[in-house]
């Protein structure tokens, strides 16, 4: 019992040295979500919402704010695999073998990325009559766009016989849940699946295996 509570102990250790700040932000997002169920928080949700009055009026603070919310319940589906295995998973790895900085980059490609890249998406349907007018004010809070760029960016990790079956699941598990409007899906569906793009992009870039010895052979 004892050396099995020490070999827990230790495994949680080496998971926070390998990847402290991604275990930071995680502890940052767990407060945020305890301090939200104190209080009502639906002015701060409003405020933090990256819709297109948000992103007109202030788009810096929005875009930061919307990054500490988890929207939803703990345990439901979409946070286990957004903030569980999209976070505390893929996240934590880019930052155990790439580093921080890499790490922040996936993030923040698809969460601005995520949301900006949205954004004519939605005026374009919103012209066309496509999205209701009222869409542009909607709350549209949250750490997924970020988290799902994670999930696709770890796909350098797997075995090439798994890689085809996670490119699926990371591009489909957003459409379970989808809603339609003719062959356009809402807005949220269409960015996650821009910020799992943005992260297969960078899985083929910034985070491509590093050659055997870790650097170029010299001519």
């Amino acid at each position: 019992m004892i050396g099995g509570a020490r070999r827990v102990g230790a495994a949680v250790v080496r998971y926070g040295v390998a990847g402290r700040w991604t275990v930071g932000y995680l502890v940052v997002l767990l407060a945020v979500h305890a301090w939200m169920g104190l209080v009502d928080p639906s002015a701060f949700v409003a405020w933090a919402s990256t819709n297109v009055v948000n992103l007109e009026t202030h788009p810096l603070g929005a875009l930061v704010a919307s990054a500490l919310i988890v929207n939803g319940p703990l345990l439901d589906a979409g946070t286990l695999i957004t903030l569980w295995l999209g976070i505390g998973g893929a996240l934590w790895w880019v930052e155990a073998r790439r580093g921080p900085a890499r790490a922040a980059a996936v993030f923040l490609g698809g969460h601005v990325g995520g949301t900006l890249l949205t954004l004519p998406v939605i005026l374009a349907a919103v012209r066309a009559g496509r999205y209701p007018e009222d869409i542009r004010s909607t709350v549209d809070v949250g750490i997924s766009y970020g988290a799902q760029a994670a999930l696709a960016a770890v796909v350098v990790a797997l075995p090439g016989w798994a890689r085809v079956p996670w490119v699926v699941f990371v591009y489909g598990w957003p459409l379970l849940d989808a809603e339609w409007t003719g062959p356009l899906p809402d807005f949220t569906t269409v960015g996650h699946e821009i910020a799992a793009t943005i992260g297969f992009v960078l899985a083929a870039t910034l985070l491509r295996p590093r050659p055997p010895g870790g650097s170029t052979p010299r001519r």
